[in-house]
């Protein structure tokens, strides 16, 4: 190897540094766990791309202590509980309406909130915390070679600007390296879906005349557009005068007969030779408005792709977000469900280094995170396909569910989880039918602590958690006895009933009186929840409290060999 200067130790390689390599670093750091990012550019996202995130992710960025900054950082840039309709153009009138309001409804499931934030400014908060935690970043750094054996990954780190090459060791790399991953490439790991939709374009802009008697009683949010001229859709700041223009298809694909004639379907190939004269008639048309004086600031060319690898995972490589799904942007799942597998992933890296788990605890991964990632792509695909290109017929999309089912419902079935003799639930439930069942999100309850107000969900995130009700403090002495020799970190509590909780400091009160209802137990029943804030194993009732059950089930979810 010429020009290398260094040889870097380190647990966790993470190739990718965008939102999906820093959520890894960020939720390995609050485990502990040291992790090195490597990214081609020269730092954190220059455009808004992603841009909904729901209520999972922010769920999720609630138990790493960012929700109150990601929400100043959304309402400096958004307003809040935005609406998805579809219009003529933002002149002309509407046709549909998704969403009257991102956030109806959700106060029952969830403390957090919808909410709208644009990528180049999520991502400096995330990069920022992470490395506040330990993480290291480098940018115009290229992971030029990677390879792996029993031990470890080795991998060669190329500086962009001079050539000059790192060794990097580690025990596992993580891939969230973009919908092209060299390091899928590499691992000869394939992608089958729907393939290409369209070769699309996003439009960055920003206007000269003020468009707000345009969106006057519009809940401002997304405005999809169907026109003869364009299908595709506005995002726009606060401001209501600047953001972008996605274009997924040009002319009138509503037409039987101009489809019919042009089986290339030349309409979705709107990139390939565009130019600013070209998308500034596009953006005017999408407007609605002739002669609007706009300023485009940029044109970024992109390929709208439903597609899911074949597997999650190679030895000691990982992949995450769009390296192994990639999904057109109608539903804003994408960026979504990738911050959702680097939170599965954490904590299980986490875990295995420091020895507490056995190996087997990773194979979970893709158990768990593939199948969701395979109904996401077929629910973004159903969407893309009723929301901009109905020619494409729905012969092979799925019905589209609400997005609740994508955001809190789904569930995992895999040795980390013990499930429950007998149940054959679906994979995908309205989060309102999700009552505590073995390898689903643990539901959310308002509980009181003292004078303070908090969700089930505040509990979650570091340790195991185990959550008896009022009479179930047996449980809570058998899983801290069981899960001391096991190395195992897990807090226990006990949820009192409202009254008699509150008078006793430190003790978690059932503070609506829902909790045992919302987990499916009785009041002498357990549920233990892993570190991702989803339900490993629940017993409804104390028949069944053993130290050597205890025991048993710890050592099951993080797949010890001896369990």
């Amino acid at each position: 190897m010429t020009g290398q200067d260094e040889e870097i130790q380190v647990p966790v390689l993470i190739v990718g540094g965008s939102l999906v390599g820093l959520s890894t670093a960020l939720f390995l750091a609050r485990h502990g766990v040291e992790s090195l990012v490597v990214e081609r550019h020269s730092g954190t996202a220059i455009h808004p791309r992603a841009g909904h995130f729901n209520l999972r992710t922010l769920e999720i960025l609630r138990s790493a202590g960012l929700e109150d900054t990601v929400r100043r950082k959304s309402r400096e840039q958004y307003p809040p509980d935005g609406g998805i309709s579809n219009v003529e153009s933002l002149a002309g009138r509407e046709i549909a309406t998704y969403f009257t309001d991102l956030n109806t409804g959700v106060a029952e499931f969830s403390p957090t909130i919808r909410l709208f934030i644009n990528q180049d400014a999520l991502e400096p908060i995330l990069r920022e915390h992470a490395e506040s935690l330990g993480a290291r970043t480098r940018y115009r750094t290229e992971c030029t070679s990677l390879e792996q054996d029993g031990d470890g990954i080795t991998a060669v780190l190329t500086g962009a600007a001079t050539g000059t090459q790192s060794r990097v060791r580690a025990r596992y790399a993580v891939a969230a390296d973009g919908n092209r991953s060299p390091v899928r490439n590499r691992l000869g790991i394939g992608m089958r879906g729907h393939g290409v939709l369209s070769n699309s374009i996003t439009i960055y802009f920003r206007a000269e005349r003020d468009l707000a008697p345009l969106l006057a009683g519009r809940n401002q949010g997304v405005h999809y557009v169907t026109n003869p001229v364009l299908r595709g859709f506005f995002r726009l700041d606060r401001s209501g005068n600047g953001g972008f223009l996605v274009v997924n298809l040009v002319g009138d694909t509503a037409r039987p007969e101009i489809v019919a004639a042009y089986p290339e379907a030349p309409w979705a190939n709107v990139a390939e030779g565009i130019t600013k004269d070209r998308a500034l008639e596009l953006l005017r048309a999408a407007i609605g408005v002739p002669g609007m004086p706009l300023v485009i600031e940029d044109i970024a060319t992109w390929q709208a792709v439903a597609d899911v690898a074949d597997r999650y995972s190679d030895g000691r490589v990982f992949l995450a977000g769009d390296a192994v799904h990639v999904v057109p942007p109608n539903g804003g799942f994408g960026g979504n469900t990738g911050v959702q597998d680097a939170h599965n992933l954490a904590w299980k890296l986490a875990l295995v280094l420091n020895g507490t788990a056995g190996p087997g605890l990773l194979a979970t991964y893709d158990a768990e995170r593939r199948p969701v990632g395979e109904f996401t792509v077929e629910q973004s695909y159903a969407r893309y396909v009723t929301r901009v290109a109905p020619y494409l017929g729905t012969a092979d999309a799925q019905p589209v569910v609400d997005d609740l089912y994508l955001e809190l419902g789904y569930r995992y079935d895999s040795p980390a989880i013990i499930a429950e003799p007998g149940d054959v639930r679906p994979q995908h439930q309205h989060p309102r039918d999700c009552t505590g069942q073995p390898g689903s999100r643990a539901p959310h309850v308002f509980l009181r602590r003292g004078g303070t107000r908090l969700s089930t969900l505040d509990l979650f995130g570091g340790n195991f958690v185990l959550l008896t009700g009022a009479r179930g403090a047996a449980w809570c002495d058998l899983a801290r006895d069981a899960a001391r020799p096991l190395g195992v970190g897990l807090d226990a509590y006990q949820v009192a009933d409202g009254e008699a909780g509150e008078q006793a400091a430190g003790e978690l009160a059932d503070a609506d009186s829902g909790f045992c209802a919302a987990y499916g137990i009785s009041p002498d029943g357990a549920v233990l929840v892993r570190p991702d804030g989803f339900v490993a194993w629940r017993a409804a009732d104390a028949t069944n409290a053993t130290a050597e059950g205890m025991t048993g089930i710890l050592s099951r979810v993080l797949c010890r060999a001896n369990a």
